[in-house]
């Protein structure tokens, strides 16, 4: 059925016709989950009868509890948000699932080592609870445009505690006190989202047709509208020198860059914002030792074997993604241990591609792809400014941080640091992806919704106007 187009309060919306509700998909979002579950204990059970030769003796638990967390969270999605994407839900669910599988293979060969896996399985019931809590919580996402200036204010304060605390593999972006950690970072790239689309839903017509023309289409902008743009450039430069971040400093500024495109339409922001992104980079790169020798390892990534010091992590990762080739050496028969402790945080996509093959790594990608289509696909369907483009900011931090650590892992780019979604080790990393995901639920629900009869007839007149005068 195609979707007809009006003018509701200077807004554009696509609706069905009048009395035509869209189906809920319940059934299948349950169905899917249920696959979801299955996937992951098969997963589990196989990792165990690798390690053991026998069936775990935890199967049962585990499925037991990964079940009834697949249905807390889908009773929620159902009663709270009805009209939600059914397949945003399993698809977290399944990325969850795969990372604990892929943590416990490598917690077992590695027994010395402080198990990840439990601290990884708590974790993710946090998450999945604070998932059922703003999908309850959260009945309109407008709410939040109201709290953007308080939003970006916390964030900016998450963002720079880290500083004060001692460095942790060479980067300033942990808090550790109590035997307790966490990254600040994390949760700020939500609240920016918050306020970037606060922002640009606010100030989009200043920052697309506004400006003194230079020359072709290229404007210079006025200091109020320009202000806010070389703040974040500078921001993001300045985590990139305090915290020598790389990953987090790219994020920021690669997110803003990409809301502005989708709010002014404009290419040469696209432009812009890889001039200063380089820019900035060279120069910190060029002074920081810390980021200087990621860039290095980055352009000679056998250059510790050529040194006589042996294979370093990205050689190895390069070395488990060679062996895995195209069907992979199956789970728990890997060597991607090898790479030390990033193995189940900053390298987990190794142990993927070494131990599921290319068959498998295509698989997981595929998963975030379709989960980053969905999200834009909510943004676009929805009739406000500011869900559009938050919707479109928050798919696009789950694609960054896809891009930056499958780009790094693989040599691609230079290593990032930043974990990926829902599969590395990482409490903060899978509770904040939770969220997102949340939020993105509520978002599909509002984009999917049927409009109250009043504003249906409302747009149908202005579509009828609108034919009548053509």
């Amino acid at each position: 059925m195609t979707a007809l187009t009006a003018e509701v309060a200077g807004e554009p919306f696509p609706y069905l016709p009048p009395g035509v509700r869209p189906p809920r998909r319940g059934g299948a979002e349950l169905a899917l989950l249920l696959g979801a579950v299955l996937i992951s204990v098969l997963g589990h059970l196989s990792v165990g009868f690798a390690a053991t030769g026998r069936l775990p003796a935890t199967a049962a638990p585990y499925a037991a509890g990964l079940g009834c967390a697949a249905l807390l969270a889908h009773l929620a999605v159902r009663l709270r948000a009805p009209y939600a994407d059914p397949v945003l839900l399993p698809i977290a669910f399944l990325l969850n699932g795969l990372g604990l599988v892929l943590i416990q293979r490598l917690d077992l060969a590695t027994p010395a080592a402080r198990a990840a896996a439990g601290d990884q399985l708590r974790w993710s019931a946090l998450g999945i609870a604070l998932f059922v809590l703003v999908v309850a919580a959260v009945r309109d996402h407008r709410v939040l445009q109201r709290y953007a200036y308080l939003a970006v204010a916390v964030a900016l304060v998450l963002i720079l505690v880290p500083v004060f605390f001692p460095a942790v593999n060479g980067a300033h972006i942990w808090i550790r006190f109590a035997g307790f950690s966490f990254q600040p970072g994390e949760f700020a790239k939500i609240l920016l989202a918050v306020f970037f689309a606060a922002y640009l839903a606010a100030n989009r017509t200043a920052l697309a047709l506004t400006g003194r023309r230079l020359f072709w289409r290229l404007r210079l902008l006025p200091g109020r509208v320009l202000g806010p743009i070389l703040a974040i450039w500078l921001l993001s430069v300045g985590v990139l020198a305090l915290e020598r971040d790389l990953g987090t400093s790219l994020l920021f500024f690669g997110l803003f860059v990409i809301m502005l495109f989708t709010a002014t339409g404009r290419i040469g922001w696209i432009a812009i914002g890889i001039a200063l992104a380089t820019a900035g980079a060279y120069a910190v790169g060029s002074l920081e030792p810390h980021v200087h020798g990621r860039v290095d390892d980055w352009l000679n990534p056998f250059g510790s074997i050529d040194r006589g010091e042996g294979p370093g992590q990205l050689a190895q990762s390069l070395f488990a993604f060679g062996a895995g080739g195209l069907l992979g050496a199956g789970l728990g028969h890997g060597q991607s241990f090898l790479i030390g402790f990033a193995a189940t945080s900053d390298f987990i996509l190794a142990t993927a591609g070494e131990e599921l093959g290319l068959v498998g790594l295509t698989a997981i990608l595929l998963l975030y792809g379709i989960l980053v289509d969905r999200g834009f696909r909510a943004g676009l369907a929805l009739r406000d400014s500011f869900g559009r483009l938050l919707a479109t900011g928050l798919a696009s931090i789950v694609a960054l941080q896809v891009f930056g650590i499958a780009g790094g892992v693989t040599g691609l780019i230079p290593l990032t640091g930043m974990a990926m979604p829902f599969l590395a080790q990482g409490g903060s990393s899978v509770v904040t992806n939770w969220i997102i995901v949340a939020l993105l639920v509520r978002l599909s629900d509002s984009a999917r919704r049927p409009r109250p009869a009043a504003v249906a007839g409302a747009g149908a007149g202005a579509a009828a106007a609108e034919g009548d005068s053509r």
